[in-house]
């Protein structure tokens, strides 16, 4: 560049002078020469063949060698900012500077030309309230640049040859793909270094300078291997000819859509493609989520299973309590023990269980039939973890007890089942009668290790209101170690359990740990010898009734179908759903002399302070948002799905007709519901699981899992962000949720997402073992005809790694039913599910317990979705928890201990 400008003073540039402006003069007579009917716009053909006078068009470019900017080209170039064309422009106009070439009789004049006057320049599209590059340097150049004046360059002579700066591609008839615009800018910006090679700015620093040259070269790169792949054409380069790291910095920066944009995860939905694009380039482009994860997932469907354990962890250390309702502590006295004789009639009727056998994936199996008796268990597999038990009936009701993240306690769960397997209930009226709830211990359950001992029934409370359609348990605060000391006749409690019976009340007990119960009464019995089994009749709490203080003991909503707890501290609420659509909540420590009376027994029934009509008909399922405790959401018969407002409860936040719901489960990240659907109403084809948004993101349903039967039940893990499911043809399927914050129209590889814990068949049996296929299967709907032909059989998948898994018996086997699985509606069903449950603690957070007709409850333990995340939090919190329950031997319980501190 210094040698040209040094050359342009002399005597070369004198005598090229004139040359190119001859040229110049024959270009514009050439170009005036064109018939008058071709049009501006002309066609790619057309324009090729004209390619040396499209080139030289650009009068503002040659209009600047004139000895030195005077005051005539500054008003000029002023005159020109609305004339210069865009970059993406195929022509720029001729300056006003430049007097008009006469024109040859016979030809036409271009369009707004005078007679004898100048040609007015063509208007040209540009940028709204946007400068282009040209204009801004054409300012700089007329405005503050006062230097020698060089010899100009002659762009014709260097693209005359057919040859095309560096950078600039050639299509096969020499045209340059960039367009005249971008030739334009590159030329101002070869003019103006040239123009200021006398006065020379401070160079940048070196540190400074090198990362954006090799971004630029980068980005360069980049952008010639796309061109390159889509084209196939060979760049030709100018070697006299080459712009500056500057020019094409800000070319680059202009033309941002040319350059490829950032890679994007493959599961990331193309609504946020454009925001990560933007996030990539400020320098905080997004984390990938490409390639495998250890267990054999893609990375896209386990990284919102981390996010999610994190986020649980720090909302249920804001929102949990150490301890909640410190009077309600179980009393000896209250607990009565029965005897074989008392205890009878509320045992189930059932005392074997069905027969039945298990398959485990990658396991060679003799084939065992396996039949238990009723309060009995199979021995923990060594290797699978799983657990079977059988409780004698039809499994309804289930749920986990809560316990402190890292306590390492032992688990329990609390269930009802059915007295007989034929056992039929109807909604509309009220049913009494005996009911036994019963509380399993599962031992010390980890993630890669199961019980050491048999499972077994630790205690069971006898009632008399009828059948239990739901149960919750508070959800924290209600716990303390099984060592607390208590003074007698207090026991060290366990949970607080609500309970929601067909005679329309819901019962609140406190439960006491098995070891304190166990010890306090053994000697105690009332009538002849104790059962094997500890059964007691007991005390309640509170009895929770809809109605008020002036009406009598029966129910005026009907059944009680559904319950959920306040799950943010101090969970003093209470709310449940009943047979006509109401729901009623419940201030549970209320002082109130209108909801609060105190009965014969030392008991307390309480009366709800607010009630609500939510549906037209019963009310299948409510859960709380553990989020916001001020928002609800309902499913009710009438097959409407409504989110509620407490602050507002005239009408719902938003209300969805969809399918006849079973339940529903609101996960702690989402804005949303997770749905199980009746297949009575459901479209073909879209019976199954759905996700259902609030309305707040208006976003459509997403389809989470088909199914052909109708779902029973579904349960969601906050720890693993994952949703399971159990359905009337024996399959449980668990479902890894997307990040379901963003649109799930754009969420990849849903199929990928789903896989079976395990499927029960039921298949006929004779003498020799199970025979034959689903035609030879008894056509009745009586128990005892079922279980003498019939056998279960449980294909269990194993759940200790993912890898290869598309391609795995269990998933072709699931997506083999998803499509061809038939129903047999015409016998009883004694493979099917009712209740799924995944276990809320952190200790078990990877433990399912299931159940169904046959009474056999199973828990398996998803072993593969465990991650580091979840394992690091699992050792701070048994940290945390040594460190708070590290106390003197005179404090007997929790609720005297002072409050935690603040972190």
């Amino acid at each position: 560049m210094a040698s040209r400008a040094a050359g342009a003073a002399g005597t070369g540039g004198a005598a090229r002078e004139p040359r190119c402006r001859e040229r110049r003069r024959q270009c514009r007579q050439g170009r005036g020469a064109a018939p008058a009917g071709r049009s501006r716009s002309r066609s790619r053909s057309r324009a090729r063949a004209d390619e040396p006078c499209a080139l030289r068009e650009l009068s503002p470019l040659a209009d600047l060698d004139a000895p030195a900017p005077s005051e005539e080209v500054v008003e000029a170039t002023k005159s020109q900012k609305k004339t210069v064309r865009n970059q993406k422009t195929k022509r720029s106009p001729r300056a006003p500077s430049s007097p008009a070439p006469e024109e040859p009789e016979g030809h036409g004049e271009p369009s707004g030309a005078a007679e004898n006057g100048p040609v007015p320049p063509l208007k040209a599209p540009r940028k709204r309230g946007r400068k282009s590059k040209a204009e801004m340097l054409l300012l700089k150049l007329s405005q503050g640049l006062e230097c020698p004046t060089p010899d100009p360059i002659c762009v014709q002579k260097m693209l005359g040859s057919g040859e095309a700066p560096e950078g600039l591609e050639t299509a096969p008839a020499g045209r340059p793909k960039r367009r005249a615009a971008k030739v334009a800018l590159l030329y101002l910006q070869e003019l103006a270094e040239e123009l200021t090679s006398v006065y020379q700015p401070p160079a940048p620093t070196e540190g400074a300078q090198e990362p954006d040259l090799e971004r630029v070269q980068k980005k360069r790169r980049s952008r010639r291997k796309k061109e390159e792949e889509t084209d196939g054409d060979d760049p030709v380069r100018d070697a006299d000819f080459v712009p500056s790291e500057e020019v094409l910095l800000q070319a680059e920066e202009e033309e941002g859509s040319d350059a490829p944009l950032s890679e994007v995860s493959e599961s990331e939905p193309e609504a946020l493609r454009g925001h990560s694009a933007k996030m990539s380039s400020a320098g905080r482009s997004k984390p990938q989520c490409r390639g495998l994860a250890p267990n054999g997932f893609h990375n896209s469907i386990m990284a919102p299973v981390e996010k999610c354990s994190s986020l649980t962890c720090s909302v249920r250390d804001q929102n949990y309590s150490r301890w909640e309702f410190p009077d309600w502590i179980p009393l000896v006295h209250k607990w009565t023990c029965l005897s074989e004789s008392e205890a009878a009639p509320y045992l189930p009727a059932e005392e074997k269980s069905p027969l039945f056998l298990i398959h485990r994936e990658g396991i060679e199996e003799d084939g065992a039939l396996y039949r238990i008796n009723r309060f009995n268990s199979l021995q923990p597999h060594e290797e699978r973890l799983d657990v079977s038990f059988f409780v004698g009936g039809p499994v309804w009701a289930m749920e986990w007890c809560p316990s402190p993240e890292g306590s390492a306690a032992s688990q329990y769960v609390a269930l009802y089942c059915h007295k007989s397997m034929d056992e039929t209930h109807s909604v509309a009226g009220l049913h009494g009668g005996p009911a036994l709830l019963q509380l399993w211990s599962l031992g010390t359950l980890q993630q890669e290790e199961g019980s050491a001992n048999k499972v077994g029934l630790a205690y069971g409370v006898a009632a008399d209101h009828g059948c239990v359609w739901d149960m919750k348990f508070c959800p924290s605060g209600a716990w303390e170690p099984p060592t607390a000391s208590r003074k007698h006749p207090q026991m060290s409690r366990l949970g607080l359990l609500a309970v929601a019976f067909s005679d329309g009340k819901v019962v609140l007990y406190s439960l006491p740990h098995p070891e304190a119960l166990q010890t306090c009464k053994r000697t105690q019995v009332k009538d002849g010898s104790l059962h094997k089994h500890l059964i007691c009749k007991v005390q309640c709490i509170a009895t929770l009734q809809v109605g008020s203080i002036q009406a009598g003991n029966a129910s005026e909503c009907g059944q009680c179908f559904s319950l959920s707890w306040m799950p943010t501290k101090p969970h003093h609420h209470l709310a449940a759903g009943f047979y006509d659509g109401t729901v009623a909540i419940w201030n549970l420590p209320t002082k109130s002399l209108l909801q609060r009376v105190r009965q014969p027994d030392g008991s307390l029934k309480l009366y709800p302070f607010r009630c609500f009509l939510a549906h037209d008909h019963a009310v299948r399922s409510i859960e709380w948002c553990k989020a916001n405790s001020n928002f609800l959401v309902t499913a009710g018969n009438d097959r409407k799905i409504k989110f509620w407002d407490l602050r507002r409860l005239y009408e719902p936040i938003n209300s969805i007709k969809r399918f006849l719901s079973t339940e529903v489960a609101w996960l702690l990240p989402y804005n949303g519901v997770t749905v199980a659907q009746d297949n009575c109403y459901a479209s073909y084809g879209l019976c199954g699981i759905h996700y259902i948004d609030a309305g707040y993101l208006g976003f459509k349903a997403y389809f989470v899992a088909p199914r052909k039967g109708t779902v029973w039940s579904i349960s969601g893990s906050d720890w693993l962000n994952t949703v399971a499911a159990g359905d009337i043809t024996g399959e449980l399927v668990a479902a890894v949720l997307p990040d379901l914050a963003v649109n799930p129209l754009n969420i990849k590889r849903p199929s990928e997402r789903r896989f079976p814990v395990y499927k029960a068949d039921l298949l006929p049996c004779g003498p020799a073992g199970p025979e034959g296929g689903e035609q030879a299967l008894p056509k009745t709907r009586l128990y005892s005809e079922m279980v003498t032909k019939t056998c279960i059989r449980f294909r269990d998948t194993d759940l200790r790694s993912f890898k290869n898994f598309p391609s795995r018996e269990p998933m072709r086997r699931m997506h083999t039913q998803e499509v061809k699985a038939e129903l047999s509606l015409d016998r009883l069903q004694l493979e099917s599910l009712h209740k799924v449950r995944f276990s809320p603690n952190l200790d078990s957070h990877g433990w399912l317990v299931s159940g169904g007709q046959a009474g056999i409850v199973r828990a398996h333990c998803l072993v593969g979705l465990a991650s580091g995340v979840g394992h690091q939090l699992l050792l701070e919190s048994r940290a945390r928890f040594s460190s708070l329950y590290r106390d003197p031997p005179d404090s007997p319980s929790p609720m005297e201990h002072s409050p935690l501190p603040a972190e």
